[in-house]
């Protein structure tokens, strides 16, 4: 027989420790398979407590198999080895130590947005007001389609400063880009979408994901050519007009008109575009949306305002034409709203009452001055490299002229500290230019600016200068 001694405070109750000493011994493999325990009362006596506590450990013991009880001979621990040798090794079950994540002293990430410039104030502001009202409906479930009040904001909003036509009905808001276009997906069907190359890769993985065919359509400088997508065989067209991802391609009203006669001529053709982050134009007036321009119902429009807000803030809106309309009604209409209400109501003041304006136009200053830094130090580079999309958006391109092959620039840029962004990453064409190793094109890269400082901007594009091969412009 087995004498336990076992180490008892009043921390937790008796019975508990007595059961997770137990326990522990088994599973550490100290108390083997049909190892005799002492009896209840000699446990008890032994420890000086009461035999109902070490009763009921042997209890608990009993019900989860750890222990096993023979009738006039006592307790035994259970046959488990084999069963704990099955378990995953916890050393398995870590994650593999990668290699030490790389310390960019400069990261020209296209992705990035300026966090410090955030409203902070205002936002917390509107937070405690709504909050503070008493407004219990809040935290019932809502429409389906979104807030109400936030809907009709962004209407507001949209057609005074994107011409967009729409009535709040034909809104829906969800978490993200991403939601919305699987949920456009149970809507459409399984129909080919065009996409230009290269494009947005996330929605790009979305519809394959979702079983659509996706056929990439070359890009001249006007954006997506309709020859192509004619010949594409596609019924949706999946398009960036006012700012083309990550070309940054402005599409002119000549072939804006002629994507919306593609368009037009089968009831079952759609363009969806993608207004990701038409509020940054450092050239001219903001242009218009190409759903202004559609008099047959044939666009559906997305938005979002994690560009200009921030990332977390997870809101995109969809409009559907009345057609898409009446069939999310009769199919989709069912889906609950994926944005908690008070997000919802917080954005909706934060539009209605001016915020969002007021702060566009700050952050209009803050990414022009940005984007005119980096303009300013690259003209350093000038007569090797080309600049171009840098009239809008938050990111620009950087093409060598003598022919520097991508991977080249990428590893320079590396090898100084700096991360930049190859633009094959973002190809969809020729099965990704067989797997990006046959790509005869100069090499491009993208060096997104919103997320750093003006003093980190300079010191990266001096350190571009040295990488790239120009370390007299060093000073």
């Amino acid at each position: 027989m087995y004498e336990l001694t076992i180490p008892l405070n009043g921390a937790e109750p008796l019975y508990e420790q007595i059961y997770a000493y137990i326990r522990n011994q088994i599973k550490e493999k100290r108390l083997l398979a049909g190892t005799r325990l002492p009896s209840t009362r000699k446990l008890a006596e032994h420890l000086g407590v009461s035999r109902s506590t070490t009763q009921l450990a042997y209890d608990q013991l009993l019900a989860e198999g750890y222990l096993e009880s023979e009738p006039c001979r006592g307790y035994y621990v259970a046959e488990l080895e084999t069963l704990f040798d099955l378990q995953p090794d916890k050393k398995q079950l870590q994650p593999e130590v990668s290699e030490k994540k790389k310390p960019w002293l400069v990261d020209f990430s296209p992705r990035g947005i300026d966090l410090e410039s955030f409203p902070y104030g205002i936002w917390r502001k509107l937070s405690k007001s709504i909050l503070n009202d008493d407004n219990r409906e809040l935290f019932s479930a809502g429409e389906n389609k979104g807030d109400y009040e936030l809907r009709k904001a962004i209407c507001t909003y949209l057609y005074g400063a994107r011409g967009v036509i729409c009535r709040p009905e034909q809104l829906i808001v969800g978490a993200g880009n991403e939601y919305l276009l699987m949920l456009l997906h149970q809507i459409l069907g399984s129909q080919v979408i065009a996409m230009e190359t290269p494009t947005y890769r996330q929605a790009y993985r979305v519809f394959e994901r979702l079983g659509h065919q996706v056929v990439p359509v070359e890009m001249d400088g006007s954006g997506m050519q309709v020859r192509k997508l004619n010949a594409s065989g596609a019924d949706i067209a999946y398009v960036m007009p006012s700012h083309q991802f990550p070309m940054g391609i402005v599409m002119p009203i000549r072939r804006r008109m002629e994507l919306l006669s593609w368009a037009a001529v089968r009831e079952d053709r759609y363009i969806i575009e993608d207004d990701y982050d038409s509020e940054f134009r450092y050239r001219g007036k903001p242009i218009p949306s190409l759903q202004s321009a559609d008099a047959k119902g044939r666009v559906i429009y997305l938005g979002t305002f994690s560009r200009a807000i921030a990332p977390a803030i997870r809101v995109s809106y969809m409009m559907l034409p009345q057609s898409l309309l009446e069939i999310y009604e009769k199919t989709c209409s069912f889906y609950a709203s994926t944005v908690s209400r008070i997000d919802q109501r917080i954005l909706a003041e934060f539009l209605s009452g001016g915020y969002y304006e007021r702060h566009l136009n700050r952050m209009r200053g803050i990414y022009k001055a940005k984007h005119d830094e980096l303009l300013a130090a690259l003209s350093l580079l000038s007569e090797e490299f080309s600049v171009s999309g840098e009239h809008a958006g938050i990111h620009l391109l950087l093409t060598s002229r003598r022919g520097l092959a991508e991977k080249e620039l990428v590893s320079r840029a590396e090898s100084v500290g700096v991360r930049v962004y190859g633009l094959s990453e973002f190809d969809i064409g020729e099965k990704e230019r067989i797997r990006k190793g046959n790509d005869e094109r100069a090499g491009t890269v993208l060096l997104g600016y919103a997320s750093l400082e003006r003093r980190e901007i300079k010191e990266g594009a001096a350190l571009l200068a040295k990488a790239f091969g120009f370390p007299a412009f060093l000073r």
